[in-house]
């Protein structure tokens, strides 16, 4: 059995999911960041200190509940502003892929670095930020284009690349500064995320391609 659009052109039906999809991603994604922004502004504002309370604090019993909370706090506004931009895009393109998968996805991206941070983090450091995730959503569209084998996946790999190959850096420990172990750590995240929610269908389905079809048994 193969499923197609009904009525109308496939090919524009394609195209037209296709925009609308990564459409609403964008808007669902512009959407998370004033919430962080308004959890810094609550935390600067009442003086709450949560970027220490609930950090991660690598291999203490007591900063290990930062593994589920550091992702959504920063120190300081300049820290925020700086995950802003990566974190909307590329999680535009994760998002666009079905939110499911996206919210397990990043699930399994903040359990990762957040744990890798605690077991390997600098010790008496205090680890927010939301940067893990975003190495995380790096690796799961790096992965993509070689596990799914899409036109699609591939252009946003290409993308990717070109606007933020440079991030790659930062797994490196060149800042004493920056958790460059939450930065590995979440873009091997990403790449079992990936892997593990690998679309399994036919090569002849391509869901982003216009007027691809699905088979079914």
């Amino acid at each position: 059995m193969t499923l197609h659009p009904a009525g109308g052109d496939p090919h524009r039906f394609g195209t037209d999911a296709f925009y609308a999809s990564l459409g609403r991603a964008f808007v669902a994604m512009c959407a998370v960041v004033p919430f962080l922004f308004l959890i810094e502004a609550l935390d600067q504002g009442l003086a709450l200190g949560l970027d220490v309370a609930a950090g991660i604090i690598p291999m203490r019993i007591e900063g290990l509940d930062g593994v589920f909370f550091s992702a959504f706090l920063h120190h300081g506004f300049d820290h925020l502003y700086s995950n802003s931009i990566p974190l909307i895009l590329l999680g535009t393109f994760v998002l666009a892929a079905g939110t499911r998968r996206f919210l397990w996805s990043t699930l399994i991206i903040i359990l990762v670095s957040g744990l890798g941070v605690w077991f390997t983090g600098a010790p008496n450091s205090v680890v927010v930020g939301a940067s893990g995730v975003i190495f995380g959503y790096l690796g799961i569209l790096l992965t993509r284009g070689i596990v799914e084998r899409s036109w699609w996946n591939f252009a946003v790999v290409l993308l990717v690349g070109l606007l933020y190959g440079w991030q790659l850096l930062g797994i490196l420990p060149t800042d004493e500064r920056i958790s460059w172990q939450g930065h590995l750590f979440g873009l091997l995240g990403g790449v079992v995320a990936a892997i593990l929610f690998r679309r399994r269908r036919p090569e002849s389905y391509d869901p982003y391609h216009p007027g691809s079809t699905l088979t079914l048994p």
